[in-house]
């Protein structure tokens, strides 16, 4: 489903148009629902180079991506990292999401002597005083915060930035990008990437970003603690509109399911989601609060930013596929990664009459020859990248910026 709110106040078609990216978290398989849309807005496009946006702000996978594009990785690279072996870039092994937290274990492991010494003791000197709640609650802090390792994920991210001439420092990097975490001693949201924080290596700030309560650590970074960027908002879109971008797409991967609708979209569902447990009851629970809040959000950038056009992509509310398919299942990335490429080229199909015209006036073009054609898929665009080195690699960006330049310069 495509979410369009158009400016109220549109500014006038501007030679170098201002514009941004917003990509929300999602897990795994949100991640890959994201890299499939970006793939597609990058092939109907044109005029549009996604590693070339004025602002980039990213939210758990989301920042993969976002950091990504930052760092010239295009969507055909990126594909590749995260959906086959055909790349000369550093190999993306999924187990690397699943490794089991033995550090956060060895250590609640270890404070077990202490815990019950210190319950033992309160229990001789106030009998009274002690129950079974005061048992339960000291138990507590003996439980692991995390069961995944997520060290792994920043060393992953740390060699894929710091190779072919890219670079892992925010301060190096030729636009803005921002990384939205949360500080978990206060509930403060933080941007890694902005002034204060921009020292901080983009891979540790993608790591506490993504660091989701329950599944991996809260992640320290100087002497404080970070989790998910998503447990204050959703999209956080509101980042690329203070940077001052006129058009911002975003992309969220999470919407709750209707289950009535896919049964009267002929969608194979369950009469009801209790039907599939805990489970789906959690994640529809998650998914209309992220969903509630970004529309608060949305709300929100129309009056305070009125001059601005803003596009979100995600799921349809029937989208069984998303709903049903496990989060962590990795061996559904490449499935996923093409329903969304799909799904994002039919939206902007159905809505070509609405949209071509806001993209007009930011001198893009919507391919109607793209977004019109039944049978492209996302892989068969891929083709196989030539091998290069950091040499040629840098070489390539440094071509890249004087073409820029001369570009903006003509436009002047």
């Amino acid at each position: 489903m495509l979410i369009v709110q158009a400016s109220a106040r549109p500014l006038r078609k501007r030679s170098r148009p201002r514009i941004g990216l917003a990509v929300a978290g999602g897990g795994p398989i949100g991640g890959m629902y994201e890299l499939g849309a970006l793939r597609a807005m990058d092939e109907a496009l044109d005029g549009l180079d996604m590693t070339n946006f004025d602002v980039y702000v990213g939210v758990s996978s989301g920042a993969f991506l976002a950091s990504g594009l930052a760092n010239r990785l295009d969507t055909a690279e990126m594909c590749r990292i995260f959906l086959t072996d055909v790349t000369d870039q550093e190999r993306f092994r999924p187990e690397i999401f699943l490794r089991p937290a033995f550090g956060e274990y060895a250590k609640r492991v270890a404070a077990i002597p202490r815990t019950l010494l210190g319950w033992l003791g309160d229990l001789a000197t106030h009998p009274l005083e002690t129950n079974v709640t005061d048992v339960f609650g000291r138990l507590g802090a003996l439980i692991p915060t995390g069961l995944f390792d997520n060290n792994e994920i920043e060393h992953f991210l740390r060699k894929l930035f710091e190779a072919h001439g890219r670079t892992n420092d925010f301060r190096e990097l030729a636009r803005k990008l921002f990384v939205i975490g949360v500080e978990l001693d206060t509930g403060a949201t933080v941007r890694f990437g902005a002034p204060g924080l921009d020292h901080i290596p983009i891979s540790r700030a993608i790591q506490a970003s993504s660091a989701l309560p329950g599944l991996y650590p809260p992640v320290e970074i100087e002497g404080k603690f970070y989790v998910d960027g998503a447990l204050r908002r959703t999209l956080h879109a509101s980042v690329a509109l203070e940077a001052g971008a006129e058009l911002v797409l975003g992309i969220n991967p999470l919407v709750p399911f209707d289950a009535a609708l896919a049964t009267r979209n002929l969608h194979k569902a369950p009469g009801s989601l209790t039907e599939n447990g805990l489970p789906a009851v959690l994640s529809q629970t998650f998914r209309t609060m992220l969903k509630s809040r970004m529309q608060v959000g949305l709300d929100k950038y129309q009056k305070q930013f009125e001059r601005a056009d803003l596009m979100v992509f995600e799921p349809s509310s029937d989208d069984v596929e998303m709903f049903f398919t496990n989060p962590f299942s990795y061996t559904m990335r490449q499935r996923v990664a093409e329903h969304a490429y799909r799904a994002t080229l039919d939206d902007l199909a159905s809505r070509y009459d609405e949209v071509a015209p806001i993209f007009a006036r930011h001198g893009i073009t919507l391919r109607r020859d793209v977004v019109d054609d039944p049978g492209r898929n996302l892989m068969d665009g891929l083709g196989r990248r030539p091998r290069r080195t950091d040499v040629t690699a840098r070489l390539r960006h440094a071509l890249d910026d004087l073409d820029r330049a001369i570009v903006e310069r003509k436009r002047r």
